[in-house]
């Protein structure tokens, strides 16, 4: 049997004498894509920091592949095959679009710390930096530092940094928070483009995403999974709409959505 992609095993995460995450439990399979939902506060950037090795559990496990992964820094759970983007955008603003990408490849084809090496001369990572521009519709801007970039490019940048590595497990924390809703729109194509095959945990808050994104929802109040199954049944879960959906749910049942 295979493994689960991703597992959590009753985590728990305090901070002094309050606890913000009180023993969730999670299985993600391969290849699913699953949206992390709940109100300001839930816990959602914390079970993120921990799944991503930022923060180390007050009790329980991480797994990844079926390998705990739990107290492992961040770089370490990188190598290992998972890889996170961030709510404010992470990219090396004085660097051109090509130059970021080719960054992001550069650990993963076994350079390392090539201090000696001319970066021009790689050619496969070359290759693979033009690879991922044409994936993240940006082979036009090649050369356009990153700072000049419309807030949209840069955060499809970003995505493009965050599979540079070859991670199989991806963790987008609030994609496409600040785009309009044609962006928001072009964006949820492009994350499903480039995550074809691989694994996908986000945190999204735009329930249009979510439901257009999402293969399993995950909706976290207070530290705990409350819910945790298909966008279809936890739109009609009781316990989702008192605690979360509420009015937003009722509004589209009137609506007859």
């Amino acid at each position: 049997m295979t493994a689960p992609a991703l597992e959590l095993r009753d985590l728990r995460k305090s901070f002094g004498r309050t606890e913000i995450i009180r023993g969730c439990t999670l299985e993600v399979h391969p290849g699913e894509r699953v949206a992390v939902i709940g109100p300001n506060g839930a816990g959602k950037s914390t079970l993120f920091n921990l799944i991503s090795g930022r923060f180390a559990p007050t009790a329980g496990e991480v797994r990844l592949h079926g390998h705990r992964i739990d107290g492992r820094k961040p770089f370490e759970i990188n190598r290992l095959g998972l890889s996170r983007s961030f709510q404010i955008t992470n990219i090396f603003p004085k660097l051109s679009v090509f130059e970021n990408l080719r960054c992001g490849v550069l650990w993963s084809l076994g350079y390392k710390y090539t201090f000696f090496r001319f970066l021009a001369d790689l050619d496969d990572a070359n290759e693979r930096a033009e690879e991922l521009m044409e994936r993240i519709h940006l082979h036009r801007k090649r050369d356009v530092l990153a700072m000049n970039l419309t807030y949209a490019e840069q955060r499809a940048l970003e995505v493009g940094i965050t599979i540079a590595g070859g991670a199989n497990v991806i963790l987008l924390d609030e994609p496409t928070a600040g785009m309009s809703r044609e962006e928001t729109r072009r964006f949820i194509e492009l994350i499903k483009e480039v995550t074809v095959g691989k694994t996908l945990l986000t945190v999204e808050h735009d329930m249009g995403v979510v439901f257009g994104l999402a293969d399993k929802i995950a909706v976290v109040v207070y530290g705990e999974i409350i819910a945790y199954d298909t966008p279809e049944n936890v739109r009609a879960n009781p316990r989702v709409q008192e605690a979360y959906l509420g009015s937003v749910v009722a509004a589209q049942q009137a609506g007859g959505h």
